[in-house]
């Protein structure tokens, strides 16, 4: 008897049973299924068991009682052969049928398919779309296309806090930005805090423009905090950021210990005399400043003599712009003395500044020694044809002097001057001054 293949469906055996009753005569001998079983290996197509809800009969039939092998053996050899010839022609039916003994869930590994974890996003869209729905804001669809570019200007785009601190999530991990510009978006403290936090996890950025987004103390504490930490950033621009004294205080402890910023811009500002004291101190220990911009400001009396003299202490910067500030006299002094102890400074700007003829002509007598400076500013200030007669006056008696632009703009000259500059020119080919117009001498009336 041929005992075919088959399933038994909707049949869940919970444990192996086997059957001992042999001497019961039963006319056919259960065959247990193996239920579910830690997992193993996948199970091969024609496999003795079970798995989970169905039971797979064993193919080649029951085991024979005592009286059937009897019966097996007077039939002799022969209806066994054929026996098992109508078995195998079942079998390899069964197979070329597509008959199948087992289900997609036999396959019981321990490499279980699990949920799919979420993708590395290299773009850095899909983090900044979740942080924009969560923060209420809408995405900025320039920042999406061009954020892989190694420079992203968003000038005027309207960020506000929130906007800004959305922006901040994909910048932590991006790659490829090396110089953003974020100029007047008002973003406020709370966007420039964000900025700060990004800035000291991002290892790519080196350039960054912050300037009028009203941070105030707030945004720049975070961003004093930041400079401690970061190391790839050279450059950054606060203008027109509302800075006082107090925000002077974090910026200077900063500076005295961050040495990897080149290039800082407070311009524009509201830093006056107390700040000009806390910054000068800090100018003095800082080694990594090669230009710093303190135009349009209010730094004046004691809060300039103490910035001159941390930048007379100060051997790395090559730039320094503090025009549209109140050095007056007293300033000029403090610059000039200066002047004689440092030997990096090659461009200084003190246009504007108040400086009368008298502390132009204290202001020359640094040039007399110094030996670095190429570029002096000094348009528009009260300093009349006698101060600019004095610089230049030095300039002549300094045979090592690196002087190669003087700028007067705006300031009147008589002939005197006139004189000194041209027969200059003979022994500094390469200087040009710039200056006003020439005065005429009074001439007496006729009598």
């Amino acid at each position: 008897m041929v005992v075919g293949k088959r399933v038994a469906k909707e049949t869940l055996l919970p444990s192996v049973r086997e059957d001992d009753s042999d001497d019961a005569g039963l006319g056919q001998e259960p065959l247990g299924g193996i239920g579910s079983r830690p997992t193993s290996r996948p199970r091969k197509i024609y496999s003795r068991g079970s798995v989970d809800s169905q039971t797979v009969v064993r193919a080649r039939g029951r085991s024979p009682s005592t009286g059937e092998r009897a019966e097996d053996e007077e039939d002799g050899g022969g209806d066994k052969d054929e026996e098992d010839e109508e078995e195998s022609g079942a079998f390899d039916e069964q197979h070329r049928e597509g008959v199948c003994l087992s289900t997609d869930e036999d396959y019981d590994t321990e490499l279980e398919l699990e949920d799919e974890k979420d993708q590395y996003d290299p773009t850095g869209q899909a983090c900044y779309r979740e942080a924009c729905k969560r923060l209420g804001v809408i995405p900025v669809s320039y920042f999406l296309r061009n954020m892989h570019q190694s420079e992203l200007s968003m000038v005027h785009h309207g960020l506000g806090p929130q906007g800004t601190t959305a922006l901040a999530v994909p910048l932590v991990t991006n790659t490829s930005i090396l110089k953003l510009n974020l100029r007047d978006n008002w973003m406020e403290g709370v966007g420039g805090a964000a900025v700060a936090d990004m800035l000291k996890e991002n290892c790519y950025i080196t350039e960054i423009d912050l300037s009028e987004n009203h941070l105030g103390e707030y945004g720049v504490k975070a961003l004093a905090s930041m400079m401690l930490e970061n190391t790839t950033l050279v450059l950054l621009n606060l203008s027109g950021n509302c800075l006082d004294e107090r925000a002077a205080r974090h910026l200077a402890e900063a500076l005295s210990r961050n040495q990897n910023l080149q290039h800082l811009d407070l311009s524009h500002n509201q830093l006056g005399e107390a700040a000009g004291e806390t910054l000068g101190a800090a100018l003095a220990e800082n080694t990594g400043l090669k230009s710093f911009n303190l135009a349009w400001n209010c730094i004046r009396g004691k809060g300039a003599t103490a910035f001159a003299r941390g930048l007379g202490a100060n051997i790395f910067l090559r730039a320094v712009d503090l025009s549209y500030n109140g050095l007056g006299k007293e300033g000029a002094v403090a610059l000039g003395e200066g002047l004689k102890e440092n030997n990096t400074l090659e461009e200084l700007n003190i246009s504007i500044n108040r400086i009368p003829p008298e502390g132009a002509i204290h202001l020359a007598v640094g040039l007399k020694v110094n030996k670095t400076i190429r570029i002096l500013k000094m348009s528009r200030n009260p300093m009349q044809s006698a101060g600019c007669f004095a610089v230049l006056k030095a300039i002549e008696a300094n045979p090592a002097s690196a002087m190669e632009h003087l700028d007067f703009s705006d300031i009147s000259v008589d002939q005197d001057f006139e004189d000194l500059s041209s027969s200059l020119k003979e022994t500094l080919p390469n200087l040009q001054v710039k200056h006003g117009v020439k005065t005429r001498p009074l001439q007496k009336p006729n009598s």
